[in-house]
Order: structure tokens, then sequence, then C-alpha cells
């Protein structure tokens, strides 16, 4: 069993309190947002959330399941967790400003174009943690990794709730990796309604700002910004908790 360095131990440390604030009971602002999406979702006809629901389940699916996304870079070996974290900072510094770009340009363009931005923020986003897990050493050749990333996804545009079950599933990642089989598919692990709505609930509020005829540009690039921000800063925690989780196991 390996011992940690010095940043390491710190980054151990910024961890444990990055997932006591995440698994600390809800506020009330949360709950009575959590209550009113809830509302709103009974209220909305069974047709159009099947339609949503395809709509990002085919959306995922091809991110997920095809070679399009896969970085052609190789994963990064032999690098310090500090090395990776800076790598790390510097991709989502890069993927922030083409998010901002595709936001600017679609919220410029008002309600139709907004629609556009629906389908292509969520390959931003695929794309982007594609990368990361190649930062931190591990191939997203393998669909079990891309797999992962999906709940990475999951876990940055979920309700508190939620959040709870999916860390639970993502530290327990070692021993469910192991129990699937190599080279195949598994998209029917996926709950893909209940992942339309978190993740809907979630950005709802921010992209509908940006339909708004007059400041959709600089709302789309703002709200774009932010979901990649929040994305990343996700993204980079769960596989810092998962690099030292493997670094202790070798």
């Amino acid at each position: 069993m390996s011992t940690y360095t010095v940043y390491e131990e710190q980054t151990a440390k910024r961890l444990r309190l990055w997932e006591r604030d995440l698994t600390k009971p809800k506020g009330m602002l949360e709950r009575a947002s959590k209550s009113l999406s809830t509302k709103i979702n009974s209220w909305i006809p069974e047709k159009v959330h099947g339609a949503l629901t395809a709509s990002v389940k085919g959306i995922v699916k091809t991110s997920l399941f095809t070679a399009e996304y896969i970085p052609k870079q190789e994963p990064l070996k032999r690098l310090s967790l500090a090395d990776r974290d800076t790598q790390a900072e510097a991709l989502i510094s890069r993927y922030k400003k083409i998010a901002a770009a595709e936001g600017a340009g679609t919220g410029a363009g008002g309600i139709m174009l907004g629609f556009v931005d629906f389908p292509v923020l969520i390959g931003i986003k695929i794309k982007f943690l594609f990368e990361l897990a190649h930062v931190y050493g591990y191939s997203t050749r393998d669909y079990r990794e891309r797999l992962f990333v999906l709940y990475i996804f999951q876990l940055a545009f979920s309700s508190p709730d939620k959040q709870r079950e999916l860390l639970n599933v993502i530290k327990d990642w070692p021993a469910r990796r192991a129990a699937m089989p190599p080279g195949e598919a598994k998209a029917d692990v996926i709950d893909w309604r209940q992942l339309q709505q978190e993740y809907r609930d979630t950005i709802d509020f921010r992209k509908m700002l940006q339909m708004i005829p007059g400041v959709g540009a600089v709302v789309g690039a703002w709200a774009n910004y932010g979901l990649l921000e929040e994305l990343g800063q996700t993204g980079m925690q769960v596989y810092r908790m998962r690099w030292l989780q493997d670094k202790q196991v070798n």
C-alpha cells in the first residue's frame, strides 16, 4: 500500500470537505426548488417527457458509445497528482471559453438557436470529460470508463438527494467496474428519464434566460461558462478521489 505525498494528503483533506458539503442535508431553498421542479414535471404531458428522454438518450448514447469523442492522445502516464491537477485546470479553462463562445452565439439567435444549444452543449461537456479522464490516466477507449464519465456528468447536474446516491456509486466504482465484462456497451444501466429530468431541472433557469431577446448572447455565455466550471470542478474532485484510491491499492 502506497503512502501519500504532502500534496496528496492536502488533496485528501480537501476531498473530505467537498464530500461533506455535497452530502449535507438540503437547505430550505434547495427543498423548495426541487419541490417546484417536481410539480412542473407532473404538469408536462407524457409525450413531451418521452420526447425529451429520447433526445437526451440519443445525444448521450452517441457521445458515449461511438469513437467520436475519444481523445486521440493516450492517457497520461507517470505524472504526479499535482501535475495532473495543473493540466486539468488548463483543460477546464479552455473548455469554459469554448462553451461560452457557443452560448454567446446561440444566445444571440434567440429561442430557435437556444434549442440548438441544448445538444451542442451536452456534446461539449462529454468531450471535456473524456479528455479529463485521459489527464488522470484513464482510457475512454474502455466503455466502462465512458460509463464512469456519465456518472460524473450526472453528479454535477443532479439534485442533492441524487448526488448522494451517485457519490456512493462513484466511491464503489472499482468493484462495479470489475463486475462488468470488458468490450460490451451497457447503456441499459442508465435511467434515461431521470437523467434528462435532473439535468433539465439543474440548468433550466439559466438556459431560459438565454432566450430573452437582447440579453441572450451575454446570458448564454455566462450560463455555459458557469456550467462548464461546475462540471470541471466536479470532474476534478472525482478523478482526484479515484486516483488516490488507486494509489492506495497499488
